[in-house]
């Protein structure tokens, strides 16, 4: 009888440990990228989920305008940086942050928040560090996966945040 309790026991743990493992081994619904570039000697990289648009509306629709957006899906979104980075008049210390975005029909803003590691729906606006202006446009094709981009410009750098058939970007400056 003991023996087979014992067994019994052995036979449930296995399964609820194969059950476990199984469940973190599924692959995510909204795969994660880190984006990196070096512009003007700074070393930026941003990390994220990249969810998908599935037919779904997502600007003014999943991405609700007025609203404070993760900017991608689970997790915050991180922003590290080795140098300095100027976004218009608001200075940017070397270091992580989280990046949130803040949609609206006409305008976007770019939401620098000072605290990180949290999910990307915990968000405390007493953490932000600045909002900066965004300029928003079409993309030149539907784009159905959520994509950031950090890109060299000839006046510094840009973010970009594409996803449907929108695009919103940030231009900075790098400190010397």
């Amino acid at each position: 009888m003991r023996i087979a309790t014992i067994t019994g026991i052995l036979v449930v743990g296995v399964f609820v440990a194969s059950t476990t493992l199984a469940a973190r081994q599924k692959p995510r619904a909204s795969p994660h990228e880190t984006t990196s570039a070096t512009v003007d000697g700074a070393k930026i990289s941003v990390t994220y989920g990249r969810p998908f648009a599935k037919g779904r509306k997502i600007v003014g629709g999943l991405v609700p305008y007025n609203q404070i957006w993760r900017t991608g899906a689970d997790e915050a979104t991180t922003l590290v940086t080795d140098k300095g980075l100027m976004f218009g008049g608001t200075h940017v210390n070397p270091g992580t942050y989280t990046v949130y975005t803040l949609p609206g029909e006409k305008e976007w803003q770019l939401v620098i928040n000072k605290q990180t590691g949290q999910w990307g729906t915990d968000y405390d606006q007493k953490q932000d560090l600045a909002r900066i202006p965004m300029k928003v446009g079409k993309t030149g094709a539907a784009v159905e996966q959520f994509t950031i981009a950090v890109a060299d410009t000839p006046s510094g750098g840009e973010l970009r945040l594409s996803w449907e058939n929108t695009q919103a970007t940030a231009a900075f400056t790098v400190m010397q």
